[in-house]
Formats: C-alpha cells, structure tokens, sequence
C-alpha cells in the first residue's frame, strides 16, 4: 500500500494504530495482516508546505504493533523494503521525498535484504556520537566534514578542538524497534550523544531516545543528550 504524501498518513490512522497494528497480536499470531507494508513519502521536500512537507513518525512510534523504517539512499531502501514486506508485522515505510531525485546509486539486481532493527554505522569515533536518518544523514555528513575542514569564512569560528574531534555517525534506519544496544555501545565509548531529526522537538522520536540513552548510560555519560531537531 503507498500514499501519495505525508498528509494523508492520520486519515486512515484509526484502521493502521486500531486494527492493522493490533491484528496479529488479537490472533494470537494466526493472521498477519498479509505482511502488510505501507509506504509513506514524507518529510521535507523543499515545497509544499504544510501538507506536503511532514515527518510523523514520532506518531508512528507510539502506536503499538507497528514497525516504522526510514531509508537514506536506494540501496538500503530495496533492502529494507524487502525486509518489510516479508515481515509478518506490519509496517511504515516512509520515504524521504527530496531523496528521490537527489539520491543516486547503482542498486544490486539481485535479491537481498538489510535486517530491520539494526542500525548502521557510516563513521566511526570515540569523542561523541551523533544519531539520525533518512535525509538529515546527509547534513550531518557536510556538517562534520565543515568542521573538519573548515571554509576561509567559517575557520575563525571553529576551534581546533572541535576540527580534531572524532565523532561517529550512526544511521538508525529502523525507528521502531530502534537499535537500542548499538547506540548504547556507541554512547558508553564516547560519553556524548546528539539525536538529529527533521521532525519537531516536542512528542519527537529523538526525545524517547535521547530518555532510554539517559537511563541506560547515566554514569558514562560526559554531557547531557541533546537534540537538533525541526521547527516547532
């Protein structure tokens, strides 16, 4: 199943929350919904404002039986699809809409799948981690690549500190269930931890991981979690 965009996604929540994400647990696990698998263009596009340009997947989360994916590039959306479909719980599989036509790699004709749950680290590093998915992977990229090596314009402003820093980038990919024992491992190396999302701070996926990091790392941790997130 797709919708066109990100604002129909609540008009059917009633039958997706109420009844597809509860189906298999009402039967004792002798109905699946079909594998069901929704896709979800979303988040921001660079037009269409309000309607066309949401990130809901902090909705999503709270919604027990339901897992919800977010993809970065083409490869890992062949390999999560797959997954998703051929997994008997049912699934949003939402995809960044600015993605489509500024993400290009040459994806594998042969069969294959990416687990769903388990993050994938893009850099490795002991000084802080950094958290995120789908399009904002790829500011976080630039941004650690600005400070790194910063423009003639911007290196008065950064510190040598913070060119020298070894930062790690984890993509998610998978926001429910997120990969709880990846980030932690990352966080007790590091003993920093930034949450970056597209969607609002309040009622946000960052705020539920930035709390379960928080609780589980509360004596490694050098500074508190901090979010980057979208407007309000």
């Amino acid at each position: 199943m797709q919708f066109s965009c990100s604002k129909l996604d609540l008009n059917p929540s009633p039958q997706i929350v109420n009844e597809a994400a509860k189906f298999r647990f009402r039967s004792s696990g002798n109905f699946n919904v079909g594998k069901l698998t929704i896709r979800c263009p979303s988040m921001a596009v660079g037009h269409g404002g309000h309607y066309h340009s949401q990130s809901p997947e902090g909705f999503f989360m709270g919604a027990a039986g339901l897992k919800l994916v977010i993809p970065r590039s083409p490869i890992q959306a062949k390999g999560l699809l797959l997954s998703s479909i051929r997994d008997p719980n049912p699934v949003i599989f939402m995809e960044p809409k600015v993605l489509y036509r500024s993400s290009v790699e040459q994806v594998p004709m042969d069969d294959y799948e990416l687990p769903l749950g388990k993050a994938e680290t893009l850099i490795r590093g002991n000084d802080l981690t950094i958290v995120s998915w789908g399009t904002p992977i790829y500011h976080c990229e630039t941004a650690l690549k600005m400070l790194s090596h910063p423009s003639p314009s911007l290196a008065p402003l950064v510190p040598q500190s913070l060119r020298s820093a070894n930062i790690e980038l984890i993509d998610l990919r998978t926001i429910m269930p997120w990969d709880v024992e990846a980030i932690v491992e990352s966080v007790n190396r590091t003993g920093r931890l930034i949450v970056v999302h597209e969607a609002g701070r309040t009622g946000g996926a960052g705020a539920e991981i930035g709390a379960e990091i928080q609780k589980r790392c509360f004596l490694k941790l050098n500074a508190p979690v901090r979010l980057v997130t979208g407007w309000e």
